[in-house]
């Protein structure tokens, strides 16, 4: 199934966005049962301003947990995930009892689920209401003593600020907003994060499709058109090194910067298939590099671990 694919894809990206501003861990274990929650992160002290990230950066303004759903969220799952906020905040409550310490209600964790769609049934159930005037439409609110925010991804304005929860979604907002990233990365410092973040996803989805054939015409579609908007953002780096690189010695380092590119992209294709890249899988990345990437992208994604290894034991 894919959507283990896009949990991992969701909880890397969410980190990547949020680690420049505070603490963030992933799959982090509560409780003696050790269940798992996906992205719990904790801003800096004194926190820093995250207005880039639009209402993303408006939710983790706070201590924050954020559960992602590929589909649309069901009644026991949302009571799931408000039993491991709960769990939490049994936590900070047992440690400032030890310390003799008050509580500040404002300083608890946020829960924050990401789904699709939610239907009216669900939210008229938990008594979630919109809160247009400060957030905005597709933000459902829970009783305030609850600390938890449902956002309907597909329910979002098309505006600049849900941008980064919109690349979340599915299908054809999915798309759309990975348009407006295109556009965006061009002059941000998020493109080298956006760009190791598209080649892992189309690296999983592809291989995914070759081996299962189990991908949906939403991730196909995804898969056309991360390709397109990886190939066209690295044509663009290596053109303005290439305009900046006249000269001999700035030549050499566009050589490099792509070398640079090829790795990370093959050590990235084989993390994602192997686990891990462990010192025999470390040995045939140079070889790898050597190629092209219309050589080396099919060869990582068809061959199995004891065929690549045999393929460059020689050399």
């Amino acid at each position: 199934m894919t959507r283990f694919i896009h949990d991992q894809f969701a909880k890397q990206y969410l980190t990547e966005l949020l680690t420049p501003y505070g603490q963030v861990e992933t799959s982090k274990d509560i409780t003696a049962e050790v269940r798992e929650i996906d992205v719990l992160f904790i801003p800096s002290s004194p926190p820093t301003p995250i207005e880039t990230l639009g209402v993303l950066g408006k939710m983790a303004a706070n201590y924050a947990v954020f559960e992602p759903f590929r589909n649309a969220v069901g009644k026991s799952e949302i009571r799931s995930c408000i039993s491991k906020l709960f769990d939490i905040h049994a936590q900070v409550e047992r440690q400032a009892k030890r310390n003799d310490t008050g509580i500040n209600e404002s300083k608890l964790a946020n829960l924050w689920i990401l789904t699709l769609t939610v239907s009216v049934e669900i939210l008229d159930s938990f008594n979630a209401t919109l809160d247009e005037e400060n957030w905005g439409k597709g933000i459902y609110f829970f009783g305030k003593g609850f600390k938890t925010v449902i956002v309907s991804i597909h329910q979002l304005p098309s505006t600049p600020e849900t941008l980064f929860l919109r690349i979340l979604g599915r299908g054809k907002v999915q798309r759309q907003a990975v348009e407006e990233l295109e556009t965006l990365t061009n002059n941000s410092p998020f493109l080298a994060d956006v760009i190791e973040l598209v080649h892992n996803l189309i690296a999983v989805l592809s291989a995914r499709q070759r081996q299962e054939q189990d991908i949906d015409q939403d991730d196909q579609e995804l898969i056309m058109k991360l390709s397109q908007m990886y190939q066209q953002q690295l044509e663009e780096l290596r053109k303005q090194e290439r305009q900046e690189g006249r000269q001999e010695g700035q030549q050499e380092g566009l050589r490099t910067g792509v070398e640079i590119e090829r790795r990370a992209m093959i050590e990235s294709i084989l993390q994602v298939r192997f686990g891990e890249v462990d010192t025999e899988l470390t040995r045939i990345i140079n070889p790898l590099i050597a190629m092209s990437r219309e050589e080396f992208t099919p060869l990582l994604l068809q061959s199995s671990r004891e065929e690549l290894l045999a393929r460059f034991s020689a050399q």
